[in-house]
């Protein structure tokens, strides 16, 4: 009886371990895979829309700046590389810097860089949107307006989200008495977001800017 129960035993010690996805990673992907679609609909009315009017589209899209969109762009997509280096900082259980240098920053330096660089991309768009509504190109004026708002509105609200979820994982960071795999998590899973977002907004200035 002893040696059947020490057998039990040491093939349950030896039995490996089922390494299961995290469910909250898993979540954050399946979500952000409804997105895809969300945005794959704006993009086919875009496409609708400016098939409809070719000749109104090359006029009003001539008016873009597209240097000013393009350095608006690089901030955003320098973004995402800075909320990937928070999540390194992240997975090595760093929430905060060891020092002043960039190469010392943890989690927090990073993902305040990162809130940074998106509220820069935001205002941007603002102002973007400030001048094209003085030149007459308002979301009611015609299809390419609404076409255009529609698309880089709905993009501007989902970076707005981003940087809520930034601040959000930054101050539990504050908020916890020891950083762990939990606030890991979070920050992992903003990043997929946040990647995202950019992926989606590269897409947009591709064909908003330079498919004229």
């Amino acid at each position: 009886m002893g040696n059947v129960t020490s057998t039990s035993i040491t093939h349950q010690a030896s039995a490996p371990l089922i390494n299961r996805p995290n469910t909250v990673a898993v979540g954050t992907i399946v979500w952000l895979g409804s997105e895809v679609m969300f945005f794959a609909g704006l993009f086919a009315i875009y496409f609708t829309l400016r098939a409809m009017s070719p000749e109104l589209w090359t006029f009003e899209a001539n008016r873009l700046n597209v240097t000013f969109a393009a350095i608006n762009t690089t901030v955003l997509v320098l973004s995402s590389f800075t909320a990937q280096f928070g999540v390194f900082a992240a997975e090595k259980m760093k929430p905060y810097a060891s020092g002043w240098k960039p190469t010392q920053w943890g989690m927090v330096e990073w993902f305040f860089l990162s809130f940074a660089m998106g509220a820069v991309f935001v205002a941007g768009q603002v102002m973007e949107y400030a001048q094209l509504v003085g030149e007459g190109i308002a979301i009611d004026s015609n299809s390419y307006g609404s076409a255009f708002y529609l698309t880089t509105g709905f993009h501007g609200l989902h970076v707005t989200g981003g940087l809520l979820a930034f601040l959000f994982v930054i101050g539990r960071a504050f908020a916890v008495k020891t950083f762990g795999h939990k606030e890991a998590t979070s920050a992992i899973v903003v990043s997929y977001y946040w990647h995202f977002v950019d992926v989606v907004w590269i897409g947009l200035f591709v064909v908003i800017y330079i498919l004229r």
